[in-house]
């Protein structure tokens, strides 16, 4: 099995969209129609949840006419958040189909169909034509891919010049190995993180200039551990715990013990394509 096909494996999730549907009513939301404060506790699949995805976008230009591509776009929560906030339209691509129905059913159920749209798809050869963006958005997605300089020769493809590449990823941090399993990994063989250098050199290797560079980690740790400590009772109904499985929960306590431990880091960057 290549990696491509390791990586969708871990990530498919049978009936997902029925998942979301119990957990909905479970939450009492029932039937109605859904905001981005809502659906954080599930929609939102990176470190510090909907608060990342608010800073990232105070950190670029966005309004009504911005267009963006959401690379690796999950569940469709910061793509939401973009459109509902910033009335930007969106377009998310991710390699699991059924995080892809999952995407497009939330945003039926959140009125938002008319300005985002989610589809199957490659970050590694985008189905879009050079320049067709304005900002590019990643969050928490390249630590599952070893070919940097495809990823982000692509992202810089697809944006028209001066457009924005917008990134919240894990990063290492040290030589130490991470404890596994994480949330993006199960073990080493689909885990790809580069050092802050690295990552660097390579986004400037490709074109893009470095706008902004911002260390989250220390954050990002307190974060979870107001989670945990919030969690130690009973783990809430209505989370990505709920639709990921038992083994989620142990995979997040990893990742804050590799950010603790200075094993991997947190960094928010801005790009841009000159």
């Amino acid at each position: 099995m290549d990696e491509i096909a390791k990586i969708t494996q871990y990530y498919e999730r049978s009936s997902l969209v029925e998942r979301l549907r119990k957990a909905l009513a479970a939450s009492g939301l029932g039937e109605r129609q859904l905001s981005s404060k809502d659906l954080a506790p599930v929609d939102q699949f990176h470190s510090r949840g909907l608060a990342a995805t608010v800073e990232l976008a105070r950190a670029i230009p966005l309004n009504e006419a911005t267009r963006v591509l959401d690379i690796g776009s999950g569940l469709g929560g910061p793509s939401r958040y973009l459109a509902e906030t910033y009335g930007c339209t969106v377009q998310g691509i991710d390699l699991s189909q059924s995080f892809v129905d999952a995407a497009n059913f939330l945003a039926e159920r959140s009125g938002l169909l008319g300005k985002v749209n989610y589809r199957q798809g490659n970050a590694l050869s985008l189905p879009f034509s050079s320049s067709a963006f304005d900002v590019a958005w990643s969050q928490h997605v390249a630590m599952n891919i070893a070919d940097r300089a495809a990823l982000y020769g692509e992202t810089f493809r697809v944006l028209r010049r001066g457009g924005y590449f917008a990134i919240f990823d894990v990063i290492a941090a040290s030589d130490n190995p991470l404890h596994f399993p994480v949330p993006w990994a199960p073990g080493p063989e689909t885990s790809f993180l580069l050092a802050a250098d690295a990552m660097r050199a390579e986004l400037l290797m490709q074109g893009f200039s470095i706008v902004s560079w911002t260390d989250c980690t220390e954050t990002g740790v307190n974060w979870f551990l107001e989670r945990e400590r919030a969690q130690s009772n009973a783990a809430p109904l209505f989370g990505l715990g709920a639709l990921m499985g038992k083994e989620f929960a142990v995979a997040t306590v990893n990742l804050r013990r590799n950010l603790s431990e200075g094993r991997a880091a947190l960094v928010q960057v801005v790009c841009r394509k000159p």
